[in-house]
């Protein structure tokens, strides 16, 4: 099952790297409009319907629908299966489909809402008011593309799900390149960009799922078992399933009070901890999920805790060693990627502190990732309700003791206390959920943890020596052209990575470690 487990994820992680790589690019061009007030309108704009989108699709949605699926996928016909499709899709098409109407009609009170700062600059406020009624609706197109990559999903078919992101990127890329210098206000090229990307993505995966016969006839069922199940899933999930995207519009909130350019430099640090995020641990999360749900529905305890047990060790192996390369580089990576045009030098220092502060939570992100669809694929959402509201108020808590200290004494980069405070709230959560399933008999870890770690903590002493050691830094790497630069910091990841998987055979990991870690410990 572990090599199943890395197959599977490997294939989304590489579907998921090519995005992410158009995703790089994509924010290459837009930091060379620079860092000012209508690029953090938007970046507010995209991120309202994309926190959303991660709440209901990616989120509560998927974490409710796909155990449900699998259950009727294991125990009744193909026939029974497809109702319950057609009339998901009808609920979820018409719920969110009213939510956007008012969200878009109604985009000034969200933007109160959302950046209330945003007041003290009418400018601003209006331009990211105008933005959101292009925006907003890309909320419904991703929750039907969730959808229909959840059924993908639960049928084994996870590299077209995972290649529908890269539509976003190239389409925004083409706006801010063709349209953008067109108009009089650039940004609103990028606004209509969201909206186009999230009808491509969708219609990109219908094909897809007429293959497999789940080609949906969307029907209103509210009052169909299945899909009230699904919601009754789905709605303490939204909370438990998506606190730390939560905790980072949370995060945007507070932002919005700082001085301009500060959503930005948040924004720029995000999306470099969301590039390893989203290519292992998105991915372990997107193939764990229905692996679980199954093992459950089966009866399964041990294959269950032993999935588990595999994908644990897969975040340690993986997220321990991305988290300590972004810190140890992140103004090298900022200025290699965005220190261009009207992009500073004070960008990437700010960009930088914020991104060292997400860096240091990537290990807990990508935990959470990873236990939390453990409680969802028992059908289990008020545990991790529970957990995430103990981890938000802690993020609350944590924001004013960073934060507000920083402003009283006027000292730059409160921004990234922002950032510190949803990195520790996301190990709080972690740790948390670790507690629930251990005490709970549901996780066992199997043999050899303690080797494990002693075989990580030195290999990452060795990559951090090498790093320290030879890599540029940004003034440095400032001087060269862009090709340079990427050059001389893609040798120095290059060589840190090699380092670091030397001194794990050194220390004695097997190769077939990687692939079956778990069953190895047990001698099979």
């Amino acid at each position: 099952m572990s090599g199943k487990l890395v197959k599977s994820t490997a294939t989304v992680g590489g579907m998921t790297l090519i995005s992410r790589v158009l995703g790089l690019l994509r924010d290459m061009v837009f930091a060379r409009f620079g860092v000012d007030a209508g690029m953090d309108a938007f970046f507010v704009a995209f991120k309202i319907p994309n926190f959303m989108r991660r709440l209901f699709a990616e989120g509560a949605f998927s974490q409710a629908f796909v155990p449900v699926l699998s259950e009727y996928k294991t125990q009744r016909s193909h026939e029974e299966v497809k109702a319950l499709v057609d009339r998901v899709a009808g609920t979820l098409a018409g719920l969110l489909g009213l939510l956007v109407l008012v969200g878009a009609l109604a985009s000034p009170v969200v933007v109160t809402v959302f950046a209330p700062g945003f007041w003290n600059d009418p400018v601003k406020f209006d331009l990211t008011a105008q933005m959101l009624r292009f925006t907003f609706p890309y909320l419904l197109f991703m929750a039907l593309v969730a959808f229909a990559a959840g059924i993908l999903n639960s049928y084994n078919r996870f590299g077209a799900a995972a290649f529908a992101p890269v539509w976003l990127n190239v389409i925004l890329i083409a706006m801010a390149l063709l349209v953008a210098p067109r108009l009089d206000q650039p940004m609103l090229a990028l606004a209509w960009g969201v909206l186009a990307a999230g009808f491509v993505q969708l219609f990109f995966l219908l094909p897809m799922l007429a293959r497999i016969r789940l080609l949906p006839r969307p029907r209103w069922g509210l009052r169909d078992p299945g899909v009230r199940k699904v919601l009754k899933l789905m709605v303490p999930g939204i909370i438990g399933s998506s606190v730390s995207q939560i905790n980072l519009l949370f995060d945007t909130l507070l932002a919005s009070f700082l001085v301009t350019g500060s959503i930005s430099w948040l924004y720029y640090a995000d999306r470099l901890v969301e590039f390893p995020l989203g290519i292992f641990g998105i991915a372990l999360a997107t193939v764990i999920l229905p692996m679980l749900s199954r093992a459950h529905a089966g009866n399964s305890t041990g294959e269950f805790s032993h999935i588990l047990d595999s994908g644990l060790r897969w975040v340690l192996l993986i997220g321990l060693p991305a988290a300590v390369g972004l810190i140890l580089l992140a103004r090298p990576v900022l200025a290699a990627l965005f220190q261009y045009d009207d992009f500073a030098a004070l960008d990437v220092d700010m960009a930088g502190l914020a991104l060292m502060a997400y860096g240091s939570g990537l290990p807990a992100f990508m935990l959470v990732k990873v236990l939390a669809p453990a409680f969802y694929s028992r059908q289990d959402t008020r545990t991790p309700v529970k957990v995430a509201i103990r981890a938000m108020i802690a993020n609350m808590v944590l924001n004013v003791l960073f934060v507000v200290p920083l402003l009283l004494l006027e000292i730059p980069g409160a921004h990234a206390g922002l950032a510190l405070a949803t990195a520790l709230a996301a190990y709080i959560n972690a740790g948390m959920l670790f507690h629930y399933l251990h005490k709970d008999g549901v996780y066992r870890p199997d043999a050899g943890w303690s080797r494990l770690l002693l075989q990580i903590g030195f290999a990452l002493a060795v990559m951090t020596t090498v790093i320290l050691w030879g890599a540029p830094d940004a003034v440095a790497l400032a001087v060269l052209s862009g090709t340079q630069r990427v050059w001389e910091l893609s040798l120095w990841i290059a060589a840190g990575v090699l380092s670091y998987l030397v001194a794990l055979r050194l220390a004695g990991m097997r190769l077939s470690m990687f692939w079956a870690p778990a069953a190895e410990s047990r001698g099979e």
